[in-house]
């Protein structure tokens, strides 16, 4: 990889974590309203995706951390 190379794919990196740090913080202020139809298995998706965005959050800084090392 060039040196040109790394620094948009880094700045490609803290862009995507804090998006994901936003998609947390929306699917945590979200109130499951369980008298609709269809909301327990919304509520379970939300907690699904929220754990995948946790989940790539940490191998994106993880990459960070090698690419700087």
């Amino acid at each position: 990889m060039m040196v040109d190379d790394v620094k948009p794919l880094e700045l490609k990196r803290v862009t995507t974590i804090r998006e994901l740090r936003e998609l947390i913080v929306a699917l945590d202020r979200r109130v499951p309203r369980v008298e609709r139809v269809g909301e327990v298995e919304i509520a379970r998706a939300a907690a699904g995706l929220r754990t995948e965005a946790l989940r790539r959050i940490e191998e994106l800084e993880g990459e960070m951390a090698v690419a700087t090392s």
